[in-house]
This record gives structure tokens, C-alpha cells and sequence, in this order.
């Protein structure tokens, strides 16, 4: 990195998932950074998500989707067992494996067996009661699927606690409940953030501020095409081992925990930075979960909430220098895939800023 006499190698605003392993790649890669954020690290989508390890449905994305999410799945156990080591706080990885349930096409059936070939995904398809075997408690109703066994899942409230103890623990400067209000340039050069309790200087920025990038990019007349895409969820206080795939239908899902609780989303709403609850979107999610699992019915909502993804054009996120502004990176629009496209996001943000080789072409993710 960078021998500048500034206070920081690279600024990072907002610790969410993106943020954390940005600041966590870079910091391994020897630069000084700190993260700030306007409220506590972690408290927006990357708290609020499921944590699946995998797009849902990824045959319907794009290459260069697949190829962060590939890469990521393979570092996912390195990561949760240095963190676990490093803390304490274990992020709970786990392999569930994936059953999708959905009535699809005989023409998607070929446009999974070519996606399946070329990231070398294992999946079997299934008819009838071999859905059964594979999850005994699924609806009877359900009469093919597909079930992907090496999919995982991470428990994302344990991620970001985790990775806040870690950053902190190897000498990266968070700040919390401080809100960036503008990003210096001169000549065409970040020079650092200014906040309402003073200034920061460094040679880098990188925006990693999710739903609210746009925001603040359009203030130094930076243009991208992110917007927030409103997600509710809901936890079901359920018994340990009920479910124990994580199953998807109609964009439906349910996540079994290792304690029993099961997550269930989710909507995709078009509502601004509204992050209320609505009785209807919860009702909805309940009624999807026992329909997938009529066991279900006799258990009680414990929790539910919204949080606000990144949504992008094809889901694809910008990883990116901006090409004018020397020093300002961009690392956002992750659209609901953040946690498993966050560690490859994270090296090729790196790589960028330190000019080494990239793990993969860094084109498609230009802005």
C-alpha cells in the first residue's frame, strides 16, 4: 500500500458485510483502515439477510455473479473457522444443502444442467418420495425438486459480530454512529470524509454503503444505478432437527438454524428506504413456510423485521475504481447475494487498490 504520511491507508464507509471483509482483506494486505459507519457496525442488510450460501436459483444470474459466488463458497470454511478461532464467536457455517422445490420449465432443466457443468456444482434432481428422503417434513404436495447438497449457510448476525471483534483485535480503527457527510476531493483526488465530529484524511475511500451508496455518491456528482429493494423476514421458534435442508419455492425460503429457529423470507419491495413491517408481508412469509412445511403450523412467530438490499441491474455489484477520481473505490449493489459475493468482492477490491493481479477479470464489475 500506499507510504503516504496521511492517517490512513484507506477509508471504508459503512461496516456492513462488504465493508467488514474489505477491511479485513485489506488489512491482511498491510493497509492501515479504518471503517465508519452512521449507525452500529452491521445493522442494516447485512444483519437482516438469511445468509444462504448461494444466489438462489443461480443458473438465473449472470457469469460474473456466479464466478464472486464460486469463489467465495470455496473460502467460506477458512473464514468461519479463522474467526471462530480468533474470537470465539463462532458464525456457524454450516452445510445444509439446498432442495428447491419450484415447477420449472422442461428449458430450465437445460439451462441448470449447463450451469451445473460449468461452476461444477453437484445437484440431483428428484420425483415423488425421494423429495421425502431427502427432507422427510416437506409437503406431500411437492412432486420433483432439486436438491444441491454442497450448499452451506452462515449465520449472519454471528458473521459481523465476529468479524468486528477480529478487525478491532488486529488494529482497525471502527467508528460507529458517525455519519460521512461529504468525500474530499482536490484535483481530482480523494483526500478523505468529513463527519459532524471531524475529519479524516487517507488515500483511499472506498463507498461501501449499500442501499445508500447512490446517495452518497450523488453528492460528489457520481452516478450508479443501485436503489434499495425492501426485504422482510421472519423467525419461527421451531425444535432443533425439524427441518434440516434449507428449502426454496417461488423465491420462498426456509433456513433451519442450529437451534431450532428458522428463518423465513423473504419480499422484494420497491418502497424507498421504508424499512416499516407490514402485517401482510408477515402472514405471507408464515403461510409460505407452512406450505413448504405444514408442521410449521403449530409453531409461533418469534421475530419479525426488513432490511434494505443493494438491488443492481442483473444483481451484478460494482467493484470499481471510479475512473476520474484517483483514490475512490466503490464495492456496493450486491442485491441479495452480499454474503457470499462478500469475500470475493473484498480480495478483488484489494487487488485493485494495490494493483496486483486479480483473482478474476475486473471488467464486469466496472462502473
Amino acid at each position: 500500500m500506499s507510504g503516504s504520511s496521511t492517517s490512513n491507508d484507506v477509508l471504508i464507509i459503512r461496516g456492513g458485510i462488504m465493508g467488514l471483509l474489505s477491511a479485513r482483506e485489506l488489512q491482511r494486505a498491510g493497509a492501515r483502515v479504518t471503517l465508519i459507519d452512521k449507525n452500529k457496525i452491521g445493522t442494516e442488510s447485512s444483519w437482516a439477510g438469511g445468509g444462504i450460501l448461494s444466489p438462489l436459483y443461480p443458473w438465473r444470474y449472470t457469469d460474473p455473479v456466479n464466478a464472486l459466488a464460486k469463489w467465495g463458497q470455496a473460502r467460506y470454511p477458512e473464514i468461519a473457522e479463522a474467526l471462530t478461532r480468533e474470537t470465539g464467536i463462532d458464525p456457524e457455517w454450516t452445510t445444509s444443502g439446498l432442495l428447491i422445490l419450484d415447477d420449472l420449465e422442461p428449458d430450465e432443466h437445460h439451462t441448470i444442467a449447463t450451469w451445473a457443468k460449468a461452476f461444477d456444482s453437484r445437484l440431483d434432481l428428484l420425483v415423488n418420495n425421494d423429495i421425502r428422503r431427502c427432507e422427510p417434513v416437506v409437503n406431500n404436495k411437492f412432486s420433483q425438486g432439486i436438491h444441491m447438497p454442497d450448499v452451506a449457510q452462515i449465520r449472519n448476525p454471528r458473521l459481523v459480530k465476529a468479524l468486528k471483534v477480529s478487525l478491532q483485535a488486529a488494529g482497525v480503527d471502527i467508528i460507529e454512529d458517525t455519519e460521512v457527510t461529504d468525500i474530499v476531493i482536490k484535483a481530482n483526488q480523494v483526500t478523505g470524509i468529513k463527519t459532524p465530529s471531524g475529519d479524516y484524511t487517507a488515500d483511499y475511500v472506498v463507498v461501501a454503503s449499500g442501499a445508500w451508496s447512490t446517495q452518497l455518491l450523488a453528492d460528489i456528482n457520481v452516478t450508479i444505478d443501485v436503489k434499495p429493494v425492501r426485504g422482510q423476514m421472519i423467525i419461527i421458534d421451531s425444535q432443533p432437527g425439524l427441518v434440516s435442508k434449507i428449502i426454496l419455492e417461488n423465491n420462498h425460503y426456509i433456513i433451519p438454524r442450529r437451534d431450532g429457529q428458522l428463518l423465513v423470507g423473504s419480499t422484494l419491495e420497491d418502497v424507498g428506504f421504508d424499512k416499516s413491517t407490514t402485517e401482510e408481508a408477515k402472514q405471507l412469509l408464515q403461510q409460505a413456510a407452512i406450505e413448504l412445511v405444514p408442521a410449521l403450523d403449530q409453531f409461533k412467530i418469534k421475530h419479525h423485521w426488513a432490511g434494505l438490499r443493494p438491488g443492481s441491474p442483473k444483481g451484478i455489484p460494482i467493484i470499481s475504481a471510479h475512473p476520474d477520481i484517483k483514490g475512490l473505490f466503490i464495492n456496493t449493489g450486491h442485491f441479495r447475494n452480499g454474503v457470499i459475493l462478500g469475500p470475493a468482492s473484498a480480495r478483488l477490491l484489494t487487488e485493485l487498490i494495490s494493483g496486483k493481479r486479480t483473482i478474476l477479470d475486473p471488467e464486469p464489475y466496472t462502473i
